[in-house]
């Protein structure tokens, strides 16, 4: 599971970067986990960005919950599935 969308890093824009959950910390009402993105899939990592949210221990995984998350936020509004 991961994000596509364009990104800028360093003035130098990256069309659809490579956008990836990673280290999802849980405990019973809320989550932190940080994402990255990169140029593609294989790619070094060019950002990294901790988020936090509320956690439902009777829903989704962890992973899923942080990407149906993200897709709420204005910055990912053009993120797509891939």
């Amino acid at each position: 599971m991961a994000l596509s969308m364009s990104v800028t890093h360093r003035d130098v824009p990256v069309a659809n970067a490579y956008c990836r959950v990673r280290s999802v910390v849980v405990n019973k009402t809320s989550m932190t986990f940080d994402v990255t993105w990169a140029a593609t899939s294989s790619a070094i990592p060019l950002l990294m960005t901790e988020y936090a949210s509320t956690y439902d221990l009777f829903g989704d995984n962890p992973i899923r919950q942080a990407y149906l998350y993200l897709k709420t936020l204005p910055e990912f509004a053009n993120a797509v599935d891939c």
